[in-house]
């Protein structure tokens, strides 16, 4: 049984992968735009920088939830099982990909290493957005639609 102080954590970290996957699809936008003023670039440096910051705080959140409640297992039975694990099978091994694949492509934007941020910026955008909104359907079916 999970204390009532952490309760709120599995809600709390759905919305920031959720608020995640929003500023990602925004800071895409917005790089996508053809913009010779540069105004884009700097718009989309700076909501980059708070799509990661609020993945590190769903990080801390997420952790600091796990190492005080545990884990809360699925409940759900017959055909839910093998689609919530593959689910949560492939979102939990690009979790762990993606956070070196961030790290290198703000590395290399912020140093302005722009023809190598660009050559992998596509591959960190799909994989960072898919462990996101993955993230909020996980919450969802463990903790709302399946749970038991």
């Amino acid at each position: 049984m999970q204390s009532e102080t952490l309760s709120y954590f599995p809600a709390v970290n759905a919305t920031l992968n959720a608020a995640s996957a929003m500023l990602l699809v925004i800071g895409r936008w917005q790089i996508a735009k053809h913009d010779p003023t540069g105004l884009n670039k700097d718009a989309h440096r700076r909501t980059m920088l708070a799509a990661f910051c609020t993945s590190t705080v769903f990080l801390l959140c997420y952790l600091y939830y796990h190492a005080h409640a545990g884990v809360l297992h699925f409940a759900g039975v017959g055909w839910r099982r093998p689609v919530y694990f593959t689910l949560l099978t492939s979102h939990t091994l690009l979790a762990v990909v993606i956070v070196p694949l961030i790290l290198l492509t703000i590395y290399r934007g912020l140093k302005g290493q722009y023809s190598r941020h660009v050559r992998i910026a596509p591959l960190t955008f799909w994989l960072w957005l898919y462990v996101s909104v993955t993230g909020v359907v996980i919450y969802y079916l463990l903790y709302h639609l399946w749970r038991a």
